[in-house]
């Protein structure tokens, strides 16, 4: 099998956005209920519509972020991220094109519970339908394109899917600035901010795991993460950079058991070193090689790859690659 990549706007070159364009995100959130698949439609109060919940995108917000925010902002779900289901663009009165962003996300008993929606100003209801009571329902032309992105990944059968992230470590003193062994060389300021930057994207996919080359650059990367998650990283030296350069790095060990988990995990590792996780995840998942992999590993500082695997059979190969990078 062949992943499905994709490259989002927040690692656009020079980390900027065009400015002739409103960008926003959103989600096809769905559920089983009593054996069969739902989707949750939007029933907008001042439009009169129907719709999938999305919404623009904050200052200093990236694209996963905004859509894990304004889904539990009008839906009162709380929702992990799942499979990028595509693009829409269309105008606005403004004439400004608006650039949607959506993935598929799974919404739990448990969250649909802790939901405290009430009809408002905004949203008039929520309504759990089949996909073909949504096609039937919703009120716009790119609406149904996503929906059909969505419906594909039904048929093909990896709708149910869990993260493992390659995380670039934030940038880094450079070593010719610094007197001691490279495996210490912290964090610039800018570096700081980037680790900051990721920790909201991160949690969107509902990474729980966090492991990391034990270089101090990598260490300091997750540490704001670790923090927000309440939990402890695991440091190791199988991937990192100088066990890279002396033979001794254990990438296939890392990954492998990751994969064997099943649980949304980041990897936080050295340029050098992410073409040969990608490589090792590709290998592991039985994902024909291509220049995906390459792309996906081209990391900026600070930036993340998100690998997404088959929940039920993480064999089948990758479903799809997207890459993040923090604006700052």
């Amino acid at each position: 099998m062949t992943a499905r990549q994709v490259q989002l706007p927040d690692s656009a070159a020079g980390g900027k956005w065009s400015d002739k364009a409103v960008y926003a995100a959103g989600a096809v959130v769905w559920r089983v209920l009593d054996g069969k698949l739902r989707v949750l439609l939007i029933h907008r109060t001042k439009y009169r519509d129907v719709t999938l919940p999305k919404g623009k995108v904050d200052p200093g917000e990236m694209l996963a972020e905004t859509a894990v925010r304004e889904v539990h902002e009008e839906t009162g779900i709380r929702v992990a991220l799942g499979v990028p289901v595509g693009i829409s663009r269309y105008h606005l009165v403004s004439r400004k094109q608006k650039v949607v962003h959506y993935w598929a996300a799974e919404a739990t008993d448990d969250a649909i519970r802790a939901s405290t929606f009430v009809p408002n100003r905004e949203i008039a209801a929520l309504e759990w339908v089949s996909i073909k009571k949504a096609r039937a329902a919703l009120s716009y032309p790119v609406d149904h394109e996503i929906l059909d992105a969505f419906a594909a990944l039904v048929e093909d059968g990896v709708l149910r899917t869990f993260p493992v992230i390659a995380l670039r470590h934030a940038k880094a003193m450079p070593r010719s600035e610094w007197d001691g062994p490279d495996a210490a060389r912290p964090l610039t300021d800018r570096g700081k901010r980037q680790a900051k930057a990721v920790v909201g994207p991160l949690r969107a996919f509902g990474v729980r795991k966090i492991v990391t080359s034990d270089a101090m650059r990598c260490v300091q990367t997750v540490t704001p993460l670790a923090k927000a998650l309440d939990r402890k990283p695991v440091l190791t030296e199988k991937i990192s950079q100088d066990a890279w350069e002396d033979g001794t790095a254990d990438l296939r060990a890392v990954v492998g058991r990751r994969i064997r988990a099943g649980k949304p995990a980041v990897l936080c590792s050295h340029g050098p070193v992410l073409p040969g996780l990608l490589s090792e995840i590709a290998l592991a998942t039985g994902t024909v090689h291509g220049s995906y992999v390459s792309s996906a590993a081209d990391l900026e500082t600070g930036a993340f790859s998100v690998v997404h695997l088959s929940a039920s059979n993480p064999g089948s190969g990758i479903i799809s690659i997207e890459t993040h990078a923090p604006k700052v």
